[in-house]
């Protein structure tokens, strides 16, 4: 296993705009889980929900991104062309947001389970074409009971539900939410409980492969590959602190699950499982961002067991060739990043958002392409919960939310320019979207 260090290069200009048009998956990291209330869900669920959505639903001229974001004490609604309010749902306590996969409905985290989202965008096929519709977001009758929710992956056509409270996995059909809400019930097509409960992850490819953790609630140790039968394919346990996950298809067309350590990753490909390994005893990725038809994957890196969530490294990994690359983005200037702030581009690129106020593309090899001047210089907070400067990707473009400021800016991040900026009067907390 190799492991590089590099300094990022300089800005180097890039001529293509890309145009809100095209389309993206959505990315979101949770971490944790949240604090809201059963009770809030049912207050707010009173809204029918059908595949039209009621009498609020108007058909569209084209497909509708959205943007749906936590803030004190609720969750709001923008639309990602306008940043317009499309809704604003009063929700008490912390809460987090996991997009469902399907493009319309996202999941929040709450007391007791997940209350499911209806972001009021999305597409019908009809023939050989789509129709479009926009209707009022709001909180469904569909509540998926959890001891403790914690991350929802949607990957190959399939989402899969962790419970950090029993460990227990659930897979529904990402294509089944709209059906599922409908009818006030999820259609699980799989379940699997871990041995012991624990803060963890799953992930299930279309073929059959369930990826899960391994741990309890002292400790996790690593993570295993399972068949459709539940039969292992490959396990190990040679990933202390194991947290975050991807799955990807790689360039060859091959499909990879990685699961990040606290000195490095676990890469799992058909029944085998490589560790990817840092340099000393600690280098901790803990979020990991991948792209399908990319050979790299994108970490965060920590390399001070004792440090905070202020970050000055990165992580390249390349689970073919079992190497880590670990990259400073940020040359000489003084900053740091968070896990809010570490994504992917359309394209592939890397991208991440510092302390300073800075957005760097940066290309595979870890270059710096562009730096864009976006907000005020800030403070990394203490805790992972507290509100601070979030970065996500729509449509080829990235949104940069400041708390500070109530404001959502909208960056080209390849050609560097500011695209729109507003006031949305919301101090966001954490941001995903749909694609609608």
């Amino acid at each position: 296993m190799k492991l590089n260090h590099a300094t990022a290069g300089s800005a180097v200009g890039i001529a293509a705009l890309i145009a809100l048009a095209a389309c993206a998956p959505a990315d979101s990291d949770a971490e944790a889980t949240a604090g809201t209330t059963a009770d809030a869900h049912e207050e707010h669920a009173d809204d029918h929900h059908d595949e039209n959505a009621g009498s609020s639903a108007q058909e569209a001229s084209a497909r509708t991104p959205r943007l749906v974001a936590t803030y004190d004490g609720g969750v709001v609604v923008l639309d990602a062309t306008t940043l317009e309010v499309e809704g604003d749902i009063a929700i008490d306590g912390f809460n987090r947001v996991s997009p469902a996969g399907d493009g319309r409905h996202v999941a929040v985290s709450t007391e007791g389970g997940w209350a499911i989202l209806d972001a009021g965008t999305w597409s019908q096929e009809h023939g050989d074409h789509y129709h479009y519709y926009v209707a009022d977001p709001a909180l469904t009758d569909l509540f998926i009971d959890a001891t403790t929710p914690g991350h929802v992956v949607p990957h190959d056509g399939l989402t899969a539900l962790w419970d950090d409270g029993t460990g227990k996995v659930q897979v529904v059909e990402t294509s089944e939410w709209t059906d599922m809400v409908e009818h006030e019930h999820l259609h699980t097509i799989r379940e699997w409980t871990a041995e012991e409960a624990h803060h963890g992850v799953a992930a299930v490819s279309e073929t059959g492969e369930l990826l899960v953790t391994r741990g309890n609630e002292d400790e996790r140790t690593g993570a295993m590959l399972l068949d459709a039968e539940d039969a292992v394919l490959a396990s190990s346990d040679e990933c202390p602190g194991v947290h975050g996950e991807t799955a990807f298809t790689n360039a060859e067309g091959e499909e990879f699950f990685m699961v990040g350590c606290q000195d490095g990753a676990l890469a799992f490909h058909g029944e085998h499982v490589h560790k990817l390994s840092v340099d000393g005893d600690f280098g901790r990725i803990g979020n990991l961002h991948a792209f399908d038809g990319s050979d790299v994957v994108l970490g965060d890196y920590k390399s001070d067991p004792e440090g905070g969530l202020g970050l000055s490294e990165i992580s390249i990994l390349n689970p073919e060739e079992e190497t880590i690359t670990v990259v400073n983005p940020f040359g000489d200037a003084d900053a740091t990043y968070t896990w809010r702030g570490i994504r992917r581009g359309s394209e592939g690129e890397l991208l991440v958002l510092g302390s300073d106020g800075v957005l760097r593309t940066l290309d595979e090899s870890g270059e710096v392409l562009t730096e864009t001047a976006v907000i005020d210089a800030w403070e990394v907070p203490e805790e992972w919960q507290t509100a601070h400067p979030s970065l996500t990707i729509v449509d080829g473009m990235a949104y940069i939310a400041d708390p500070a400021t109530e404001t959502v800016h909208i960056v080209d991040y390849v050609t560097g320019e500011v695209w729109k900026s507003v006031e949305v009067g919301f101090a966001l907390n954490e941001v995903t979207s749909v694609t609608g």
